[in-house]
């Protein structure tokens, strides 16, 4: 089947689809987006997190037909071209991206929380970001990161 989807504001086509492949193979292998990564492909860690018609959603969960007509915003979608969004800048000034597997979907996660609340909690933090593993940093490095996020959007805590 042929997907036409619009990704990070671009239309965009992918040809034999399978009926049964994810968001997230599609995104990756068809067209050239590796941002989300393909950890558990259950669900469970977050890493594949990508927005759907501004929702955040496990794209390992979501068949690439449902997608028909829709628009999906990755962590590539987040920077203005050369110029990273202030979450994304923040990862990297925190020291949050050690292996890197789980930013993605940790950036994808704490940029939404930030665009619905912008002064978050330490609890709303760790609530918002509760579905996405990491194996590396331990988690203060990225709650230090969605703190300097929150304040370069205006925020601040």
């Amino acid at each position: 089947m042929r997907v036409n989807v619009e990704v990070n504001g671009k239309q965009r086509t992918a040809d034999d689809v399978w009926e049964g492949e994810s968001l997230l193979y599609v995104l990756r292998e068809r067209l050239g987006l590796p941002g989300a990564k393909n950890a558990c492909e259950q669900g469970e860690c977050g890493s594949c997190t990508v927005y759907l018609d501004g929702v955040p959603v496990c794209s390992c969960l979501v068949a690439a037909g449902q997608t028909e007509g829709r628009s999906v915003r990755t962590v590539e979608g987040l920077a203005d071209g050369d110029k990273l969004d202030p979450v994304q800048a923040a990862f990297v000034a925190e020291g949050a991206v050690q292996c890197g597997f789980c930013t993605p979907g940790l950036i994808v996660a704490a940029h939404d929380l930030i665009a619905r609340t912008p002064n978050p909690s330490d609890a709303e933090i760790r609530e918002a970001l509760a579905g996405n593993l990491c194996r590396c940093t331990g988690y203060e490095k990225i709650m230090d990161a969605v703190r300097t996020a929150a304040a370069a959007a205006g925020g601040g805590q």
